[in-house]
């Protein structure tokens, strides 16, 4: 799931507790929920209480952040640390690593992975060569057609496309950013870009104006089933 937004609102809270109370209801097992970044709207610390609350389950979670995140108020709450440094993390399921990067640029919209990152994402995928490993972030690192999105999206991808082809331990690509599914390919790897909560992004053939952003659909989440080669990825509408 990506691109909560909390921002107080009985409107964004309402959404991202339905998307929660769906997973939580699930009747089959669900091995982590994975949040790629954008959890809140303004990077206040008073979203990150909510927001936190909001996330809690019962199922292992990774969040990483996204532009609309501050690294500091996100770490203070979501992760109970010090500092404003990039927010990187990892999650070692059986026979699955998760690694979220922090693509945040502070005070700025579109992403980049710095060194630090690249070099922690390097070590990450040296480890345990025999498993396969999905790599996240927030912001996609290809154009999808969505001029809006594509000017903030990530920058000097050929940075992350030489990390990801030193490693054939990686099987997918998953981020968030655009408010809307989407599936494409990088570095030879599925790239699976998440439906928003908060919104859904249409195409600009869908809506005549200069951000085409409908508050009116659903929330969506993204339901991956991974059998240690092949990733499978199903939208899902949240109605509430």
């Amino acid at each position: 799931m990506s691109d909560i937004h909390i921002d107080g609102s009985p409107r964004s809270i309402d959404r991202a507790r339905a998307v929660m109370r769906h997973l939580e209801n699930l009747p089959g097992p669900l091995d982590a929920v994975v949040v790629t970044g954008d959890i809140a709207d303004n990077g206040l610390i008073e979203e990150y209480e909510i927001a936190r609350d909001l996330l809690a389950t019962r199922h292992p979670t990774i969040v990483c952040p996204g532009n609309h995140d501050v690294r500091a108020a996100f770490r203070k709450v979501m992760l109970d640390e010090d500092g404003d440094g990039p927010i990187n993390r990892v999650l070692r399921l059986d026979g699955l690593t998760v690694a979220l990067c922090d693509s945040s640029v502070p005070g700025r919209p579109e992403g980049f992975l710095d060194d630090e990152t690249l070099a922690w994402l390097e070590a990450v995928l040296a480890e345990d060569p025999d498993t396969p490993a999905m790599v996240g972030m927030h912001h996609p690192p290809v154009a999808l057609g969505i001029p809006y999105v594509d000017a903030i999206g990530l920058r000097a991808p050929g940075r992350l496309e030489a990390v990801l082809r030193r490693h054939p331990r990686v099987a997918a690509v998953l981020v968030g950013h655009a408010h809307t599914a989407a599936s494409t390919t990088f570095a030879g790897l599925p790239l699976s870009i998440a439906p928003g909560v908060v919104s859904t992004l249409r195409l600009n053939q869908e809506l005549d104006v200069q951000v085409p952003i409908d508050y009116d659909l659903p929330p969506q989440i993204a339901l991956h089933v991974f059998d240690g080669v092949r990733l499978v990825t199903h939208v899902r509408p949240i109605l509430f």
